[in-house]
């Protein structure tokens, strides 16, 4: 399994013309950049990544440049990132028409608020695990924010709990409020969530209210349903509140590269 927080600015490449047809034998004089991750696509069911919202570089340092829609099912692992296999109908409304998709009713989970069917409020998606190769979700990640969730942990939600989206929340059956943390300080120490959850809202409030803030908005203002986000996503760069920054060295990189590919078998 692999997480989508792992996923975040990871390079996308298409092979130049002539180059070998084995992605594994593409060296970097034989790709071209296409950009980097910066958002995973889920089905409209919720239950499945369908692809990534790949941001391309501007032209010249300037004139930014929309996002390309990669399908999930049209990359390879490479040392490199991930590379493009079927570039014509991997990408954009071609991958979206092969795929059956409705481009509107796609849905992004990361930072998208969270609550039971029942109206129990949750926090917001952290992270979510799932199979690189089917696309299929195992788990979502719920915390309260950045500086909460090391006092508090995640919970951890299945996927088979998911009932779905209504409203502008990720809406999950209510028995998942029963559910116990996983990770976090106080989880561990083996105090309460209400205990570890209050001080954990003190805490925010201490860093400030522009960073408590810029976290709330970064996170919260970026789940949703796809076709709403594209106008806001014109002016937000959510991988500054939510989600690693992956790729960077040499060192991080790697670590995707041997989940990604243990994940993948």
């Amino acid at each position: 399994m692999l997480k989508v927080s792992l996923l975040m600015r990871v390079k996308v490449y298409r092979p130049k013309k002539k180059s070998p047809a084995d992605p594994t034998k593409l060296a970097e004089k034989d790709v071209t950049l296409v950009g980097q991750i910066r958002q995973v696509v889920f089905a409209p069911s919720g239950k499945h990544v369908v692809g990534f919202l790949v941001r391309q570089p501007d032209i010249a340092g300037m004139v930014k440049r929309p996002d390309v829609f990669v399908a999930l099912d049209s990359v390879k692992a490479h040392d490199l990132g991930l590379i493009l296999t079927k570039a014509d109908e991997g990408t954009n409304e071609a991958a979206m028409e092969r795929l059956g998709l409705d481009w509107d009713r796609c849905i992004l989970w990361t930072g998208m608020d969270a609550k039971t069917t029942d109206g129990k409020e949750l926090g917001w998606v952290d992270d979510v695990e799932f199979s690189p190769k089917t696309g299929a979700v195992k788990a979502f990640y719920v915390g309260d924010g950045s500086v909460a969730k090391s006092l508090v942990g995640n919970v951890v939600i299945p996927g088979e709990m998911l009932e779905g989206y209504a409203n502008g929340f990720m809406l999950v059956k209510p028995e998942v409020a029963n559910l116990a943390l996983n990770g976090g300080l106080a989880a561990k120490a083996g105090e309460s969530y209400a205990r570890a959850k209050l001080s954990g809202k003190k805490a925010v409030s201490k860093a400030g209210k522009a960073a408590g803030g810029a976290v709330e908005q970064g996170a919260r203002g970026f789940g949703r349903m796809i076709g709403k986000a594209k106008k806001a996503a014109k002016n937000a760069d959510p991988q500054k509140a939510v989600g690693k920054q992956i790729g960077r060295t040499k060192g991080m990189f790697g670590s995707f590269m041997d989940e990604y590919k243990k994940a993948s078998r």
